[in-house]
């Protein structure tokens, strides 16, 4: 009995509170469900702006590592933007909230000087436009293609397809040799023929070769000459001008073409070799 008369008023009690509540309650549940429908809202609307965004850059053919760098940072603002507006709906002081989340930004700021100076390396990166998407490039230590650069750290592709992600620091501190940023690059080879060879006849036979290779350009003229004369070889410098995309399968092509023709022309091409002389002691 003494249950269900503490039930009853318990009953009661919530009843006048939230009769006397009501408009508070009211208020709260329209608040929550303009802040939900705020960040649901916003959250789209930024996922529509900043890919509508990444495609009309890409429609106007603007390079991919300033397109995905934008489009990132704009993501990230935008989102922080509708996540204070949200909670200004549901009643915090959003300029209390933003003096908050700059004090506390202050603090993570000192513990990740890194990541800070990564996020200063890569707008500098893309400011000076020292490389784009495709290049291919050495840096940081390491070297491909570029993929992309991100906010805090760069994107390379190898040749045989693994992927590479570099600080954006590390690049800028270090030195960056792109292979990509002219249209035509030196082909440097050495070709080492043997000491009883007939000079003449092997720059003649170089230079046929190369003066037979469409791909090699016509200016600048090709040099082909003899560099050194090393401890088991003469040494020959062949240096043609290729186009860029033309470097490697040319590279190939021609020492395997060099070989072939110097083998026809029996000129000898030595390996490193060493003359031992003994003599013999008398020891009576």
């Amino acid at each position: 009995m003494d249950t269900e008369i503490l039930n009853a008023d318990l009953l009661n009690q919530a009843h006048s509170w939230i009769s006397n509540n009501q408009e508070l309650l009211i208020k709260y549940a329209v608040n929550i469900t303009a802040a939900l429908l705020t960040l649901i809202i916003g959250f789209m609307a930024v996922g529509m702006l900043t890919g509508g965004m990444n495609r009309v850059m890409k429609a106007r053919k603007v390079d991919n590592t300033i397109s995905d760098f934008v489009t990132s940072m704009l993501k990230y603002g935008l989102l922080a933007f509708v996540i204070i507006a949200a909670l200004g709906r549901v009643g915090v002081q959003t300029a209390s909230f933003v003096a908050i989340v700059g004090a506390a930004g202050l603090a993570v700021g000192l513990a990740l000087q890194g990541s800070l100076s990564n996020f200063a390396a890569g707008v500098l990166l893309i400011g000076f436009r020292f490389f784009k998407a495709g290049d291919y490039v050495e840096a940081g230590g390491t070297a491909g293609t570029v993929h992309s650069v991100q906010i805090f750290t760069t994107i390379l592709m190898t040749p045989d397809n693994r992927m590479i992600v570099v600080p954006n620091s590390k690049i800028l501190n270090d030195n960056i040799i792109n292979y990509s940023k002219e249209k035509t690059r030196r082909l440097d080879l050495v070709i080492g023929v043997s000491y009883s060879a007939d000079l003449k006849l092997t720059k003649e036979v170089l230079t046929r070769i190369i003066g037979e290779e469409p791909r090699v350009l016509k200016e600048p003229e090709c040099r082909i000459a003899v560099s050194e004369l090393g401890a088991s070889s003469v040494d020959f410098i062949v240096r043609p001008w290729v186009r860029a995309e033309d470097y490697w399968n040319l590279k190939f092509d021609l020492l395997e073409k060099i070989k072939n023709e110097l083998d026809a022309n029996n000129i000898g091409i030595p390996f490193p070799q060493m003359d031992v002389h003994l003599f013999k002691q008398d020891t009576a």
